[in-house]
């Protein structure tokens, strides 16, 4: 994403907690990228970040929120500070880091934030829930986010990618400590990570430079998607989940309707 932002001619802020894995950037861009330590995690980091961007750069236009891990491993084996530690990078730390942006984008009466959830927000699998409720608090946050900036001149964007070729699936992958062998066949399947996805059998998976230019081409539109899928699994994973849903609905509307007060 910030590659392609610079050889688009945008000046970009390059954040990493280490620092030094971004350091290139700015060799390769003097003049126009910024690389940046930023852990989101941490209020006072997240606060002198944005603090170098605008004595940097005087503004920020558009703000992508895409740190983030999934947790694997069944509901029951997960202890609390798992899930905290899910939730206060994949969340609080996109709430972080809207809460400082917002004060300038609506200063200057825009800006788009773009907020990158997961086709685990449409259908989660068994060893992912905390992560698929994580990037569901996400949508629902930038959801109402939205309505409440988008009078404001700010554009929000949730970003729903299906599974991409990069190394995601081997250290964004985090396998809880607490097995339970009734699980095994369930979430336990699904403790594993992929170094290095290979291309063959994967049909269906994206490649991330690609999604980095759909994504600016995307947020430079005057009516942006509030939801942007990438992938033709998400495609498909979203189509499932709405038609899916529509089936319950007309299922079980007879008693959906029984909680009317008559008359009203």
């Amino acid at each position: 994403m910030a590659k392609a932002a610079l050889e688009h001619g945008d000046q970009v802020v390059v954040t990493a907690r280490n620092v030094d894995a971004v350091q290139t950037f700015e060799k390769d861009f003097p003049e126009t990228a910024l690389p940046v330590q930023l852990d989101v995690t941490d209020d006072s980091s997240v606060a002198a970040a944005i603090a170098a961007a605008v004595e940097r750069f005087g503004k920020i236009d558009v703000l992508v929120n895409n740190a983030g891990y999934c947790l694997r491993g069944a509901v029951e084996e997960c202890t609390l500070e798992e899930v905290r530690g899910q939730f206060e990078t994949n969340f609080f730390g996109t709430v972080r880091m809207m809460q400082h942006a917002l004060p300038l984008m609506r200063k200057e009466k825009k800006g788009t934030i773009v907020n990158f959830s997961s086709i685990a927000a449409l259908g989660t699998a068994e060893g992912s829930a905390f992560y698929g409720a994580s990037k569901c608090a996400v949508e629902g946050l930038s959801d109402g986010l939205r309505k409440e900036v988008n009078p404001l001149g700010v554009k929000v964007v949730v970003v729903e990618p299906g599974p991409f070729i990069t190394d995601f699936f081997g250290r964004s992958i985090a396998i809880n400590a607490h097995h339970i062998d009734d699980y095994k066949e369930t979430a336990g399947k699904r403790k594993v990570r992929l170094d290095k996805p290979e291309t063959s059998g994967r049909k269906g998976w994206g490649n991330s430079d690609k999604a980095a230019h759909v994504i600016i081409e995307a947020i430079e539109n005057n009516d942006p998607p509030f939801r942007l899928l990438l992938g033709s699994v998400a495609l498909g994973c979203a189509e499932k989940f709405v038609a899916e849903r529509i089936d319950e609905t007309n299922k079980w509307k007879h008693l959906s309707v029984k909680t009317d007060i008559p008359g009203m």
